[in-house]
């Protein structure tokens, strides 16, 4: 048995589950068996018997594709993952994944759902302002994202909060960042203009998509810009 991770924008192919146990030898066979499973997946995965490009598989972190492709063997426990990555850039190479610390992911979606909680009940949509701004500057500029510098240089250093890299593509919880950040742009815009419901209802847009996130590790920024990008 070895155990598959199932990336954000696929997990509504296999009933929101985060990993799956299959069955193979290989990892043809296992995907084979995944796909067995769950149907709905395969054409996200594959274009007739081949892995579409786009479509990246790992073993205990190496790239299938540098190992032996779908021949590649598992052995009981092998950790898979599969990581959409999406072509673009410089004569349309293809995105390199690389790694994600989603422990950082979720500080940043427990200190934006806790300050806009907080701007409710206090009713102040200056502190909205300030969540929208430290949102689309981290988009902007990673490196200056407030909540993921606290992460870095407070909780994880005092072992408050414990790394979980991964190999993932940073692009899509980017995008999902950014996303966010222009809907409580909206919100600031909205209840500083006198329109209280529509703002703080775009408000608890946000709150809702960043719980979904942290709870239950279901980003649905990233599964949009899947689909935008397919």
């Amino acid at each position: 048995m070895s155990t598959i991770r199932i990336p954000t924008p696929l997990r509504p192919y296999v009933g929101g589950q985060t990993s799956v146990v299959v069955d193979g030898a290989t990892i043809g066979t296992a995907l084979a068996h995944l796909t067995t499973q769950y149907p709905e997946l395969r054409q996200h995965l594959f274009e007739g018997d081949t892995l579409r490009s786009f479509v990246n598989v790992y073993v205990n972190q190496e790239d299938i594709r540098n190992l032996q492709g779908a021949e590649t063997p598992l052995a009981e426990g092998d950790k898979v993952m599969i990581v959409p990555s999406i072509a673009g850039g410089a004569g349309g190479a293809k995105a390199v994944p690389g790694q994600v610390d989603h422990a950082a992911l979720r500080t940043n979606q427990a200190f934006i759902m806790v300050l806009l909680g907080l701007a409710f009940v206090l009713d102040s949509w200056q502190v909205v302002a300030f969540v929208a701004a430290v949102m689309l500057l981290g988009t902007a500029v990673p490196p200056l994202g407030l909540f993921k510098l606290v992460y870095q240089h407070l909780l994880k250093p005092l072992g408050w909060v414990k790394p979980d890299v991964q190999v993932d593509d940073p692009a899509p919880h980017r995008f999902a960042q950014g996303f966010g950040g222009v809907v409580v742009l909206a919100a600031t815009a909205a209840l500083a203009g006198g329109a209280a419901v529509l703002g703080w209802a775009l408000v608890w847009l946000v709150i809702t998509l960043a719980g979904l996130n942290f709870f239950l590790g279901f980003c649905a920024g990233c599964f949009v810009y899947y689909q935008l990008k397919r």
